[in-house]
């Protein structure tokens, strides 16, 4: 192995630079050359390398986003598409590559591996921390810690108007951010794709918390159950003499300087993702594991169920009587 290139897939999480920056300069480190590839697979495809120095990655960790930007690529999941990939990829004597992104960026790599013998190795960064493989994912952490920061801050507008609240956070079809946001956040309803919506259960937590005098009412939405401004139609159809708002956070989820655990994870992942193309191994997925940074064949990475935090979410039922 003489030779690697990196790039980030999918949507941007706070903790992407920081592991840019630990492949580069692991593969610096251990004598490797090393290059970028600039948005993606799109730009893989069309030839968007760049070489990487120490000097390429120097003051990125504390950045939010990706330096290496990043694009969706439809040509990319037809095997012609990969097959040019692939030819780019060996026009530039480049051996393996490390891709930084979701499910659906893995599939890639797993399937450019096994079409074109492209030694490749997967690392996940979404704030949505829904790769089953691992235990969480870069960018989460940031992303809870936005939401919670929003949250606190509503419920100081809330409290003060008597209001309830709607607070629609991303994930897609996980319920992580809502979960963990919501507990640390103390609301009094966290809402998860994993858990079906029960509009009576909901209402009449809303009535025990107003006829015990609470001031507020924080619902944490997860955007997999349904938009924020929907619930709202139906909580004013439940409860018209209650005064509710709905605020959805949207991409701030996606910005921001990450937090010391993204920083750090994203250094290990990196790290790791390189030292596994030395050692030969392709095909790969990382993951952290009971805080230790593990490896998968990408067939059975990608073969795995995220299974849903039961123990957290009703601890969250508990706390918010």
């Amino acid at each position: 192995m003489k030779k690697i290139a990196v790039l980030t897939s999918g949507g941007d999480a706070p903790g992407m630079n920081a592991c840019i920056r630990s492949v580069v300069r692991t593969s610096i480190y251990y004598g490797l050359d090393v290059v970028g590839v600039m948005r993606g697979y799109s730009g893989l495809l069309n030839g968007e390398i760049r070489e990487m120095t120490l000097s390429s990655v120097a003051d990125v960790i504390q950045r939010g986003g990706t330096i290496l930007r990043t694009a969706r690529c439809e040509e990319f999941t037809k095997p012609e598409g990969r097959k040019v990939a692939a030819d780019v990829l060996r026009d530039n004597n480049i051996e393996g590559l490390v891709v930084i992104g979701g499910d659906g960026s893995f599939k890639g790599a797993q399937l450019l591996s096994a079409e074109q013998g492209i030694n490749t190795i997967g690392i996940p960064g979404t704030i949505d921390n829904d790769v089953a493989c691992s235990d969480f994912t870069i960018g989460f952490s940031t992303a809870v810690n936005t939401a919670l920061d929003a949250i606190n801050k509503i419920r100081d507008t809330m409290t003060s108007h008597e209001r309830g609240s709607i607070i629609e956070v991303m994930g897609r079809h996980c319920g992580d951010i809502a979960l963990w946001s919501g507990l640390a956040g103390g609301a009094e309803i966290i809402l998860v794709p994993e858990i079906k919506l029960d509009m009576d259960d909901l209402v009449s937590k809303i009535r025990q918390g107003q006829a015990r005098g609470k001031l507020h009412s924080i619902i944490v939405l997860a955007e997999g159950v349904c938009s924020a401004y929907d619930l709202l139609d139906k909580i004013r159809q439940e409860l018209p003499e209650s005064e509710f708002r709905a605020t959805i956070l949207g991409h701030i989820q996606r910005g921001g300087s990450p937090t010391a655990f993204d920083r750090i994870i994203a250094s290990q992942m990196g790290a790791k993702a390189v030292e596994l193309l030395i050692q030969g191994k392709t095909c790969r997925v990382i993951g952290i594991k009971k805080n230790k940074i593990v490896d998968y064949n990408a067939d059975e990475a990608l073969s795995m169920k995220k299974e849903f935090d039961m123990g957290k979410y009703n601890l969250s039922k508990i706390l918010s009587i």
